[in-house]
């Protein structure tokens, strides 16, 4: 009866990670919300790392977190590192891209929990007499993540945030 468990275990452990093989070897998270300011009033939020403060949800998750603000902290090469708790990580952002008011592009490096190297990419269109925000993240899926991506959905995980980061983002905006 052992050796059929043994082999059961196996089996499920190589269809695992077969599995995970098959699996994507990028991911995407994304959302999106309409906020009522024009782009260049939300475009200065984004844009400079010393006023993520106001709407960025990790702020609020680890108050505590010691930041590390560059020479330049807005526009093209304004960097940001950060050291906090297991729900923070330690990591570090650099604007690889800005183009006012419609587009941040940010390089986020993750040192802990898993290292990760992803590109952030903040959208803003004029819609009417506000703005239309589109936050997205990408990057690569490394086997071993492959294999945790099939018990933890990216999407579901850090979209919550990103709505959260939208929302404080449309407060702070349209107060």
């Amino acid at each position: 009866m052992l050796k059929v468990i043994a082999i059961v275990i196996v089996v499920l452990i190589a269809g695992v990670l077969i599995f995970a093989a098959t699996q994507p070897n990028t991911f995407r998270v994304q959302r999106a919300a309409s906020i009522q300011a024009p782009p260049e009033k939300v475009f200065v939020l984004i844009n400079d790392f010393k006023r993520w403060g106001a709407w960025s949800p990790w702020e609020k998750k680890d108050p505590a977190m010691k930041r590390t603000f560059g020479a330049i902290t807005a526009g093209k090469g304004a960097s940001y590192a950060w050291d906090g708790n297991k729900d923070i990580g330690q990591g570090s952002m650099e604007i690889v891209d800005s183009i006012a008011p419609n587009k941040v592009a940010l390089k986020l490096d993750f040192v802990k929990p898993f290292e990760a190297h992803n590109i952030v990419v903040f959208t803003l269109e004029t819609k009417g007499d506000g703005t239309h925000v589109t936050w997205a993240m990408e990057g690569p899926v490394p086997y071993f993540a492959k294999i945790i991506h099939m018990f933890i959905d990216m999407d579901s995980m850090v979209g919550k945030d990103f709505e959260a980061g939208l929302a404080n983002l449309k407060a702070a905006v349209e107060q």
